[in-house]
């Protein structure tokens, strides 16, 4: 299909055969496009948005951070953050579910990324400054006028500090560990990379892979948490599955453990569930680096194609009733769509997020850890419609929290994290800060 972005004229790829074939040829449909424009001056050259030709020696270096063994070890980790974040609700209080999330994961994969060196004030400042890139760079890649993002408008200046703040914290930590102790984190495998006579890891490459995953780990993991609590509320016999299996498998204990994962069937339904109905990478762009023939096209070099997992996602061919939110499809075989599945929301291929297993652990582990403690619902009226930016999910979900159970939840057996301790700016927003931030934003 035939679109244009501006001025520019695009292909939209349809069908997952060819989305696929598109995705595993990553050396003729590079990342490319106006998303990937506007994101390499934030990123630079990370795994992120670095060419074919650097990709795979950069996924080798990084793939060892999100190995199964180092994913089952960080379990623990992901359950405190998720404690840490709800132990300040109380009930019938609102809190900024979106928020709270953004807390959440920024801690969890802070903690692969530097281990304990962010303190819940840094915390806090790199939450604050991914929310201010995020909603900055949707509106850069759909408007392809550059000398609209050069004029001194407030939007503008809040999104070029919010890039400058988070650099500036990402070169503090970096330049503290070097005065540092070594630690086993992804900073301390870059800096030995980094130091090695042969090395092809520069000082930037380091900046820009810790910009890259901090950016793309919190992120994405933080909307699909705010979408399934969402969803979750506007489906009672869901929630109850949820909550009957959160009860059995962790039977009291506060939070699961690493050995409990493959228990909760349903509470990882849910996340697929919520990653097919409302997958935070909602659109993305490749460009051809030569003339191809692609999908009965002609296609000249430098042409932008564009792919997306919520059209595929919604296709009734491929998810009957693609609009209901039904988490029991993934207990009966509808995740199996073979080699050209229409389910990508790590996409496929060579490129596949590295760290979909991380991410996919990241949120059971949180979500049956709040489900544990409580019960999270919509406010009187309308639910407020889903607008997509970059990535696609609530940006301010104020939501009401009624406690499961008779208990509160425990406090830290040890001292916290940083990001554990950050418990003031956990989302405990009143409805009125809510919709401060949405007008001040507007």
């Amino acid at each position: 299909m035939e679109i244009r972005l501006g001025p520019v004229r695009a292909w939209l790829v349809c069908h997952p055969r060819l989305v696929h074939e598109m995705l595993r040829d990553t050396g003729t449909f590079d990342k490319g496009g106006p998303l990937y424009e506007r994101l390499r001056p934030l990123m630079g050259g990370g795994v992120v948005t670095c060419p074919h030709s650097a990709h795979r020696r950069q996924r080798r270096l990084l793939q060892p951070a999100f190995r199964p063994a180092r994913v089952a070890a960080q379990i623990d980790a992901m359950g405190e953050e998720a404690l840490a974040v709800c132990r300040g609700w109380r009930s019938g209080r609102a809190v900024d579910v979106s928020a709270a999330m953004m807390t959440l994961t920024t801690g969890a994969v802070s903690r692969v990324l530097f281990s304990d060196s962010l303190d819940a004030a840094r915390t806090a400042e790199v939450r604050d400054c991914l929310a201010e890139v995020v909603h900055g760079l949707f509106v850069r890649t759909v408007v392809p006028v550059d000398v609209l993002f050069r004029l001194p408008t407030p939007a503008n200046r809040r999104y070029r500090d919010a890039v400058a703040r988070l650099h500036r914290l990402v070169d503090a930590v970096i330049a503290e560990r070097r005065a540092g102790a070594r630690r086993d984190d992804l900073l301390g495998t870059l800096l030995a990379a980094a130091e090695r006579d042969d090395s092809a890891v520069t000082e930037q490459e380091v900046h820009d892979q810790l910009v890259s995953l901090l950016l793309t780990g919190s992120e994405s993991p933080s909307l699909c948490l705010s979408s399934a609590f969402s969803l979750l509320a506007r489906h009672p016999e869901a929630e109850r599955r949820l909550h009957t299996e959160v009860d059995t498998v962790l039977g009291g204990r506060p939070r699961p453990g690493p050995d409990d994962l493959p228990r909760l069937v349903h509470t990882r339904a849910v996340i697929e569930e919520t990653l097919r109905h409302s997958p935070p990478g909602w659109l993305f762009t490749r460009v051809t680096t030569r003339d191809v023939d692609f999908g009965g096209r002609r296609l000249p070099r430098g042409t932008t194609v564009l792919y997306s997992p919520y059209l595929l996602h919604h296709t009734p061919a491929s998810f009957p009733e693609p609009e209901r939110f039904r988490p029991e499809r993934w207990l009966s075989g509808g995740g199996d769509g073979g080699p050209y599945s229409p389910m990508i929301p790590f996409s496929a291929g060579s490129r596949k997020c590295l760290g979909d297993s991380f991410a996919m652990a990241q949120t059971t582990v949180a979500l049956a850890t709040i489900a544990r403690h409580w019960r999270l619902r919509h406010p009187p009226g309308p639910v407020t419609p889903v607008r997509p930016t970059v990535t696609l999910g609530p940006r301010s979900l104020p939501m009401i929290c009624v406690p499961r159970t008779g208990d509160t939840v425990p406090a830290p057996a040890r001292a916290a994290s940083g990001s554990a301790r950050d418990t003031a700016l956990s989302g405990r927003t009143e409805f009125r800060k809510a919709g401060d931030q949405d007008a001040d934003r507007a």
